[in-house]
């Protein structure tokens, strides 16, 4: 079964085939079904959802992993760092870092929403890193790849938060590996507007008859193309207006 084979691979740090390429007939529907199972698992384990990832949501991120749409992933309390943490290398296969706008619910929303709606319902905004990591040999993923790894989710770290935010749009993103400036962002790179990730994000989960709560998190998808990190790297990433957020990975 390949949600078997995908725990497996996060759990041994080691990666499988491509599953797009030995089962070319493998739909986006397939994939989800395969992500939905290996949640249930791990609810029925005792694990907690936090939130949500929304991935490929930046032209910059598409481009770089070669797909054409947004997915979704799910996000769990124990995955879930603080700005200043670390993280052991050893435990991910491939490992890149993500900057991201992360946005907090005040209330459930209970879709169809639009953009107003999920102003209203936001809490406060985070300054976050997302560490992505593919249980896919060598990053060769297409859509249907990634949506059966949990839109490729290992860690999400928290930062700095404001409950007054600025226009998302206009936040500005550095992001700096080892004190070197190594990409930059603009809100408005993430579907126009942050906001409108999250109202895809609950609009889509909508039609599987899911809804995302209050107290929930969205990570809303990165601001650049994914940075490559190892064991040794500290990443910092600011966002003006909100604030910054680190992670040394060991």
């Amino acid at each position: 079964m390949l949600a078997d084979e995908l725990e497996r691979a996060e759990t041994d740090a080691r990666p499988v085939q491509p599953l797009s390429e030995r089962f070319p007939d493998l739909t986006e529907h397939d994939a989800y079904a395969i992500q939905d199972l290996t949640l249930r698992r791990r609810l029925a384990a005792g694990a907690t959802v936090s939130g949500h990832k929304i991935g490929l949501t930046s032209e910059a991120m598409r481009r770089q992993l070669g797909v054409a749409d947004p997915d979704y992933g799910y996000v769990l309390s124990s995955r879930v760092l603080r700005s200043g943490d670390r993280l052991a290398a050893s435990g991910l296969i491939a490992p890149m870092i993500e900057a991201e706008l992360a946005v907090e619910l005040s209330r459930d929303l209970d879709a169809p929403v639009g953009v107003a709606d999920v102003a209203a319902a936001t809490a406060a905004v985070h300054a976050s890193l997302e560490v992505i990591d593919s249980r896919v040999r060598d990053w060769r993923i297409r859509l249907v790849d990634t949506v059966a790894d949990n839109a490729s989710c290992a860690r999400v770290v928290l930062g700095s938060a404001t409950t007054t935010p600025p226009s998302l749009a206009a936040v500005e993103l550095r992001l700096r590996r080892n004190g070197e400036l190594v990409a930059t962002g603009r809100g408005s790179d993430v579907l126009d507007d942050p906001l409108n990730a999250v109202v895809w994000l609950a609009n889509t989960l909508h039609r599987f008859g899911r809804t995302v709560r209050a107290g929930q998190i969205v990570f809303t998808g990165s601001l650049h193309a994914a940075v490559p990190v190892a064991a040794g790297d500290t990443v910092e990433a600011d966002f003006s207006g909100i604030g910054g957020v680190s992670l040394h990975l060991t």
